[in-house]
């Protein structure tokens, strides 16, 4: 599904912009941490423990959204001012909420912590992570 080249950008991104539909039907925006599984159709995003307005995880905006509709989308960018090194890759698909306990949650947590050294410290194996299966991929490189 996701071309060598696309792999290579998402490897090297440090963050994706995810987008969830609001309530409302408008799109909602947030910045996230992510890590793609091994099989490459599925990715993980940490509800971690930076200071956020609500202490329960489930109560967060993206989360509602998720729950209500599963569609969403990730993009990853490369910006450069050389312009011949400009790359983008959207991938849209459905995400779910997996509890701690559930299948496929400390395989996250395992990806999570090897991508982002940071989460070391962060009690994600008592927090629900995001997984998203991907279900189409479009992407652009300018070489």
């Amino acid at each position: 599904m996701l071309e060598a080249w696309q792999l290579a950008l998402l490897a090297g991104a440090r963050r994706a912009t995810l987008a969830t539909i609001a309530a409302d039907g408008r799109p909602r925006l947030v910045p996230v941490c992510f890590a793609v599984a091994s099989d490459a159709r599925t990715l993980v995003m940490a509800l971690d423990e930076k200071p956020k307005r609500v202490a329960d995880p489930r109560e967060l905006a993206r989360v509602r959204d998720i729950v209500r509709d599963a569609r969403v989308t990730l993009l990853v960018d490369r910006w450069s001012e050389d312009w011949s090194e400009l790359a983008w890759v959207r991938l849209e698909g459905r995400a779910e909420l997996v509890e701690p306990g559930a299948g496929g949650h400390t395989e996250a947590v395992e990806l999570l912590r090897a991508r982002y050294s940071q989460y070391m410290a962060h009690a994600l194996a008592d927090r629900p992570v995001i997984r998203v299966t991907i279900g189409r991929v479009v992407g652009w490189r300018s070489a």
